[in-house]
C-alpha cells in the first residue's frame, strides 16, 4: 500500500515544483516592474507670451471747493462737461466714458478734525472713467491731459486708489497653444534626465497644470501684459 502511494507523492511534489517555480518567476517579475514604476522623474516645462493689453480702465478724478453748494454742483457738472468734450474731440466715444455721484464733504459738519480756519465749506470729488479698448489712443490722450489743467480743473492724483488699470481678455485663445508649449518642453527636460542617467523614458505617470498668471511686464510698461503657465510631468524612467 506505501509502495502505490509513492508515485503519487513524486507527481504531487513535482506539481509542487514547478508551481513554485513559476510563482518565484512571476514575482521577480512584479518586483522588477514595480521597482522599474518606482524609477521616475518629476519636470516642470515653462511658457510665456508678451501682449499687449486689449482694455484700459482710465480714472479722471478732480476735486472742486465752494462754500455754497449749489454753486459747487454747478462746478461739478461743468467739470465733467469738459472733461467729456475733451475726450470726445480725440476720438474716445461717448459710451465709453462714465461719471459716478460726486463725493462731497461739509466741513462743517464733521464732528472729528473741523477746521474753523479751512477757506471752503464744502469739498467734492469727483471720477469721469473711461473704460475703452482703445487702449493705444487712450494713452495719447493721457499725454495731453495738461491742456485740461490749464482750463482750471484741479486733478487728484493718488497712485494707488486712482490707478489706471489695464486688461487682456484674450486668454483662452492662447491657452492651448501654451500648455502644449509647456509640456513639450517638459518632456524635452525630461529626456536630457534619462539620457544622462543611462535610462528610456517610460509613460506619463502623473501631470498638473499650473494656473496662468497675467502680469505687466514691469513698471513702467503696465500696458504690456506677461502670461505665463508652467506644466509639471511625472514620467516613468526604464532601465
Amino acid at each position: 500500500m506505501h509502495m502505490n502511494q509513492l508515485p503519487g507523492s513524486k507527481v504531487l511534489g513535482l506539481f509542487l515544483f514547478l508551481g513554485l517555480t513559476v510563482l518565484g518567476y512571476l514575482l521577480a517579475g512584479a518586483v522588477k516592474d514595480f521597482r522599474e514604476f518606482e524609477r521616475g522623474v518629476t519636470v516642470k516645462g515653462l511658457s510665456e507670451r508678451e501682449v499687449s493689453a486689449d482694455i484700459v480702465i482710465w480714472p479722471i478724478v478732480f476735486t472742486v471747493a465752494d462754500n455754497d453748494l449749489e454753486a459747487l454742483y454747478e462746478a461739478i457738472e461743468a467739470n465733467t462737461a469738459k472733461i467729456e468734450q475733451f475726450l470726445k474731440a480725440r476720438g474716445i466715444d461717448a459710451g465709453e466714458v462714465s461719471h459716478s455721484l460726486p463725493s462731497i464733504t461739509d466741513k462743517s459738519a464733521q464732528e472729528y478734525g473741523n477746521s474753523p480756519g479751512a477757506p471752503f465749506r464744502f469739498t467734492a470729488i469727483q471720477t469721469v472713467t473711461v473704460y475703452s479698448p482703445q487702449v493705444d489712443l487712450v494713452r495719447k490722450t493721457m499725454a495731453e491731459m495738461a491742456e485740461l489743467g490749464k482750463s482750471g480743473i484741479v486733478f487728484k492724483g493718488d497712485q494707488h486708489l486712482n490707478q489706471t488699470e489695464y486688461l487682456y481678455n484674450g486668454l483662452n485663445g492662447l491657452k492651448p497653444e501654451m500648455i502644449q508649449e509647456a509640456t513639450a518642453k517638459a518632456r524635452e527636460v525630461a529626456e536630457k534626465f534619462a539620457q544622462d542617467s543611462n535610462s528610456r523614458l517610460g509613460k506619463i505617470r502623473d501631470a498638473s497644470q499650473g494656473q496662468f498668471s497675467i502680469t505687466s511686464r514691469d513698471a513702467n510698461n503696465p500696458h504690456i501684459k506677461k502670461i505665463r503657465v508652467v506644466s509639471t510631468v511625472t514620467y516613468q524612467l526604464i532601465d
